[in-house]
């Protein structure tokens, strides 16, 4: 769970990376589909028979497409930060029914961390930044509640790979319009095939692997680091340097998300 953390943060700093080549829309676009090519490739799936796996499959791939919104979202917000607001995505899952007093604390504690992230630091705060960073922080919340779920499907990572690849195709379109041919150019191809491999296939496989070994309370515990996680990518891959308070509000973030998730009874 560690090495998917890891992963897919230092993978989205990488994407960043790739702007200038295809855009952010483009970026997804190569994710997604060649992160889609590699896993049919390694699973071969087959569609599942009836309307309801199927469904199943169709809401995982498009909570996956969601997720990715967090691309458009670097555009205008350093990693760390964005991160920090799709986290709230598993938080809000995480709290979700609850009505124990308790939970209020977690609840204002994450409150609190969003204003610091999201306090103008300038003339014009980066309001379009946080609206697609909290679209992503909705697609994170729905791949969680249904991840679980599509791996009853199979054993193996087929259903993942019928997933991704329904994202993929969801994605294709704004690619194509963004970015045109210079999505098959060398310079989008092979970077995006690593890109596809660092943030989707190796976390996205590693994380599945996780659920089955691990119980959801650790994991979510675990998730709870990619704030600070991708702070440090965003630091050492794009020179992305956090203010006092930006730091502050993901600190704030990644707290309350860890005590949600350790304070939630065990049958949740």
């Amino acid at each position: 769970m560690l090495g998917a953390v890891c992963s897919v943060q230092f993978g989205q700093a990488w994407g960043k990376h790739l702007f200038g080549v295809v855009g952010p829309a483009g970026v997804v676009t190569l994710r997604l589909g060649l992160a889609a090519a590699v896993l049919l490739a390694l699973w071969r799936p087959r569609i599942p028979a009836g309307w309801r796996p199927r469904g199943l499959i169709v809401g995982f791939g498009t909570a996956i497409a969601a997720m990715n919104i967090i691309y458009p979202a670097l555009r205008y917000l350093p990693l760390g930060v964005a991160v920090s607001l799709q986290l709230l995505g598993p938080f809000t899952v995480a709290l979700a029914g609850s009505r124990r007093p308790r939970d209020v604390v977690w609840a204002l504690l994450s409150g609190a961390g969003v204003l610091l992230l999201c306090a103008p630091s300038g003339p014009a705060p980066p309001l379009v930044g946080v609206g697609l960073a909290l679209l992503s922080a909705a697609g994170m919340g729905g791949y969680l509640l249904l991840s679980r779920r599509a791996g009853e499907l199979a054993a193996d990572g087929a259903p993942l790979a019928l997933a991704v690849a329904w994202a993929a195709v969801l994605a294709l379109p704004f690619g194509i319009a963004e970015s045109g041919t210079a999505l098959l150019s060398t310079a989008a191809l092979l970077p995006g095939l690593g890109l596809a491999l660092l943030s989707a296939v190796v976390p996205y496989s590693l994380e599945l692997m996780a659920l089955r070994r691990l119980p959801p309370r650790a994991v979510g515990v675990m998730q709870s680091l990619e704030p600070a996680v991708g702070a440090a990518a965003g630091l050492l891959l794009l020179s992305e340097v956090l203010a006092d308070r930006q730091v502050a509000g993901l600190c704030c973030v990644t707290l309350a998300s860890a005590g949600a998730v350790l304070t939630r009874g065990r049958g949740g």
